[in-house]
């Protein structure tokens, strides 16, 4: 590769660490000094990169002017792959190695908003299975294994402000803020979720939160009977997905998520 291959792949690369950024913080929108600090690029770069974003529609300024967010081209992209996801694709042999191991029902879910959206559900050889959630369905962060999961990544402080959000939505699953605190301190110490009778009576899950990409982030979780996902084997489940997402994970070099231990009073 020649000079100037290098620079265009350079310049390539470091517009993209802009978008990123942009798409991490795009409900807020980020400031070119808080692109600069948080990309590490030099001033002028960050808003050279940026301009041209902007001009290619992939960026856009707030009604302000000073803060950038996701312009329409780059909503386009992630519209037109609602309908095939490119993460199933990725992940759907890594479901089926799940249910075939655990021979329970197992989902995969994102995060979209405040919701989790699911997008795939694999049942495994065990007669009895679970359909607590289909293909397509959404539910809120923090109801089922999964979503727990997700909920998990996130700051203390941004949980209660999800809870704000959603308050009666959360009592009515018998969840108050510090049960739900309770429950996210505890995914991050066990490193998985566990769930009993959140959603359905009866059943219970297990889920793990882990990253497909420098922004994107997923989780797999077991679905089963109560009497068949008992203490010991939950912990089995919840090592199994572990090491399994681990694995997937270490072959496509990508890193993992830090779990947030950021506290409030409530």
């Amino acid at each position: 590769m020649d000079i100037k291959q290098q620079a265009g792949a350079q310049s390539i690369r470091r517009a993209l660490s802009l978008l990123r950024l942009i798409a991490q913080h795009n409900e807020q929108g980020l400031t070119l000094s808080e692109l600069t600090a948080l990309s590490g690029l030099e001033r002028s770069t960050a808003h050279r990169l940026v301009t041209c974003l902007l001009e290619e529609n992939f960026a856009r300024r707030e009604t302000g002017g000073k803060r950038f967010q996701l312009g329409v081209d780059a909503m386009q992209m992630g519209f037109s792959t609602m309908h095939h996801a490119p993460v199933i694709e990725e992940l759907r042999p890594l479901a089926m190695k799940l249910s075939r191991l655990s021979e329970d029902t197992v989902f995969l879910v994102i995060q979209q908003a405040d919701q989790v959206l699911c997008l795939l559900r694999e049942h495994g050889a065990f007669p009895v299975r679970i359909f607590t959630i289909g293909v397509g369905e959404k539910r809120l962060l923090g109801i089922g294994a999964g979503g727990l999961a997700l909920l998990s990544t996130h700051t203390d402080a941004d949980i209660a402000l999800i809870y704000q959000r959603h308050e009666q939505t959360y009592r009515k699953s018998g969840l108050s803020l510090p049960m739900l605190l309770e429950k996210c301190h505890l995914t991050r110490r066990n490193g998985y979720a566990s769930i009993e009778s959140t959603i359905t009576p009866g059943v219970a899950g297990v889920g793990y939160a882990f990253s497909v990409s420098a922004i994107t982030q997923v989780a797999f979780s077991f679905g089963a009977i109560t009497p068949r996902l008992t203490g010991q084997r939950r912990t089995q489940m919840g090592r199994l997905l572990i090491d399994e997402c681990t694995i997937w994970q270490q072959k496509r070099r990508i890193m993992p998520i830090a779990l947030q231990n950021t506290s409030v009073s409530v």
